[in-house]
């Protein structure tokens, strides 16, 4: 009797075990399964243009998670929720009506995605977002390239960091920079 007993206290650790065993390698097995390949990844990133491009704002919501923040280095300013990314969004698109982004590259590496983008348009409308204040209209059309590192969690972007050339855009409208006067030398005591 008290071999059985103790082959019995024995056997349900192990039987509950391997149970837990094949229970975690088929939720494993199911989640690789529901993960998007990188060929997948990649063809939602080209899509997200379609919201830059098309100006389809619901696609907001479908790519972008709701507590999404933009690190923008250009402007020095941090994009935070989904009504702002909106409201970037149109004013860009406000700004280069003609507005295109394309890809030159994607880079998938695990929760992240690196794109090199190049985006071209006309300048018809007026610029918002700049320290100066908001820019007329030029109707010069310009050429930037940048970088952006998009974090995602649940294949939703919740964060990002962006970087482009801001001065290579404003010389392409025409603007000028004009530095700051030298400060006044020191009155001598007499």
């Amino acid at each position: 009797m008290k071999k059985s007993l103790f082959q019995f206290i024995t056997i349900i650790p192990l039987a509950l075990l391997l149970c837990l065993s094949f229970s975690c390698q088929k939720q494993a097995t199911e989640e690789a399964a529901e993960a998007m390949t990188e060929e997948e990844m990649k063809a939602r990133v080209e899509r997200e243009l379609e919201i830059w491009n098309a100006g389809n704002l619901a696609l907001v919501d479908e790519f972008y998670a709701p507590e999404y923040v933009s690190h923008d280095y250009a402007t020095n300013e941090e994009v935070v929720g989904l009504d702002a990314l909106k409201e970037g969004i149109t004013s860009m698109r406000t700004a280069f009506p003609d507005i295109n982004v394309t890809y030159d590259e994607i880079i998938i590496m695990g929760d992240k995605t690196v794109t090199r983008w190049t985006m071209t348009g006309t300048h018809t409308g007026p610029m918002q977002q700049t320290p100066e204040g908001e820019l007329p209209p030029t109707g010069k059309k310009v050429r930037l390239s940048g970088v952006t590192i998009s974090r995602r969690i649940n294949e939703k972007i919740v964060e990002e960091w962006s970087y482009f050339n801001v001065l290579d855009m404003v010389i392409q409208l025409g603007f000028t920079i004009t530095p700051p006067a030298p400060p006044e030398p020191p009155e001598e005591k007499k």
